[in-house]
């Protein structure tokens, strides 16, 4: 096992206190299994004015009040606030600085906007001072944090304090990198740091927070092991792919888990009907119940297609265009979406209810309930992604007994194997190409396995049986803390 780590975690969100996508899912999970695990973390956020202060019992820090810090020519002043994460006794901490954080939103278009949260992670380090705490490691995250390791090795470089904390930043989506205008070097504290930047960007004008990061943590990981090869090349590195490639040897794979707490088909409250792998009686309730609930025709042993989504190309609608249409002409299917996003795949799936009315269903939304129920009621779950850094909805629908169709990509690769019916071995359905035929093709391939049921029955089996719990994932957190502060990497 070895001693308790002391992990400084930093993040500009963390749920349910602040959320905006999966970021602040996997944050409070790292935090929460790291905790349980017995390891001293400690999680630093910013306090939003959205934040809700009055149910929540937010207490001040008594030194860390009106605590100051220069950046460039203005200083800036928090004081922490701690509330406990729900369903632990830890404590998170909250960075209180109105006129930074005092906003509608998380994020903004404001001028300040790389001051924000370059402060965040200063902010973090000036607690770990006042605290006398030496972290073993500071785990930052995304862009918002990507300065720390910098701010490690500059401003901070005289402290003692860090002289062994080794830092990790995590990749959860490289598509935002926080590009701002170098001429804010200043209003950053980095006026006098800027050989440490990379030189090229500087002479266009421009400072890349999640470039800096990549150029100076002591590791680096992303949310699944495909994904950190994926980032590497020129279409999936968003234009950090030499950097990386350059790092390859110390980027690093981890799936992210899922809390099997709150999704467990044997206990899920939120499901009219429960079940186990050993009686999957609930589960073809819960497929009526959905089918009637969403007006659909529930009589007929055809199969229910799930999709539960943000509507995005990201996510691969563009290839049911063409193929939703046609493989509902031909199939006995059924479909149930549940999802917002852009327009474009709003009208297709508000047109595909018009056009195979008591087969389609569509919510435009998000409603918890239903999305528990979407993958407890559904024979198959779709996610046709264009590229997926990890996924969580894939695991969820093994764990519920609904097999995925899935493209080979991110974490969709790690957490789906192909159902084979020579061997009887596989979770789900899987196409390689981004194209109509290969989504086409692993639908067909699915339904045709479905219309068996002794091999339908396989793959049900065998997903069930996996284990995506945060409880294994975060040890390999724990194995690549060590091996940092071991000095391996």
């Amino acid at each position: 096992m070895g001693s308790p780590l002391s992990i400084c975690l930093v993040s500009s969100e963390l749920t349910p206190f602040a959320k905006t996508g999966g970021l602040g899912d996997v944050v409070a999970s790292v935090a929460r299994y790291l905790h349980l695990a017995g390891h001293d973390v400690r999680a630093f956020v910013p306090l939003y004015s959205k934040i809700d202060r009055q149910s929540i019992p937010f207490v001040p820090v008594a030194f860390l009040r009106d605590v100051p810090v220069r950046m460039g020519s203005r200083t800036y002043s928090f004081t922490v606030y701690t509330a406990p994460l729900p369903g632990t006794g830890l404590p998170l901490y909250f960075l209180h600085c109105p006129v930074l954080f005092d906003r509608p939103g998380i994020y903004t278009e404001d001028a300040d906007e790389a001051v924000r949260f370059a402060f965040l992670s200063r902010a973090a380090l000036e607690c770990c001072q006042r605290m006398g705490w030496a972290p073993d490691v500071c785990h930052a995250n995304d862009w918002h944090t990507a300065l720390l390791p910098l701010y490690l090795r500059t401003i901070y470089g005289w402290d003692q304090l860090f002289a062994r904390t080794r830092t990790l930043l995590t990749l959860h989506n490289i598509g935002y990198q926080g590009i701002f205008r170098s001429s804010l070097l200043g209003d950053l504290g980095l006026g006098e740091a800027t050989s440490f930047l990379h030189q090229e960007d500087l002479a266009q004008g421009r400072l890349n927070f999640l470039k800096t990061g990549i150029l100076y943590a002591t590791a680096l990981s992303t949310v699944s092991k495909t994904h950190a090869n994926e980032l590497q090349t020129d279409r999936y590195g968003m234009g950090l792919q030499a950097i990386l490639r350059a790092r390859a040897d110390h980027l690093f794979g981890i799936v992210n888990g899922i809390d099997v707490d709150v999704w467990d088909p044997s206990t899920d409250a939120l499901l009219p009907y429960t079940y186990t792998v050993d009686d999957l009686t609930g589960k073809k309730l819960d497929k009526r119940y959905l089918l009637e609930g969403m007006g659909l025709a529930s009589e007929g042993d055809g199969p229910l297609l799930g999709i539960v989504s943000r509507l995005t190309a990201q996510k691969g609608f563009d290839l049911c265009f063409d193929v939703l249409p046609r493989l509902m002409s031909q199939r006995d299917l059924r479909l149930v979406v549940l999802g917002t996003g852009e327009d474009r795949y709003r009208h297709f799936f508000e047109g595909m209810q018009v056009r195979f009315p008591g087969r389609v269903g569509f919510y435009y939304g998000y409603n918890e309930k239903l999305a528990h129920l979407v993958e407890a009621g559904s024979d198959l779950f779709l996610m046709p992604s264009l590229y997926e850094p990890c996924g969580l909805n894939q695991m969820y629908s093994q764990r519920y007994g609904t097999p995925p169709v899935v493209r080979e990509t991110g974490g969709l690769a790690d957490t789906v194997d192909p159902f084979d019916p020579a061997t009887g071995q596989g979770t789900g359905f899987v196409f390689e190409h981004f194209t109509p035929e290969g989504l086409e093709w692993a639908l067909h391939r699915a339904l045709d396995t479905y219309a068996d049921p002794g091999a339908f029955g396989k793959v049900i089996r065998n997903g069930m049986a996996r284990d995506f719990s945060w409880q294994t994932q975060i040890q390999r957190y724990v194995d690549l803390y060590r091996a940092l502060i071991s000095g391996r990497l």
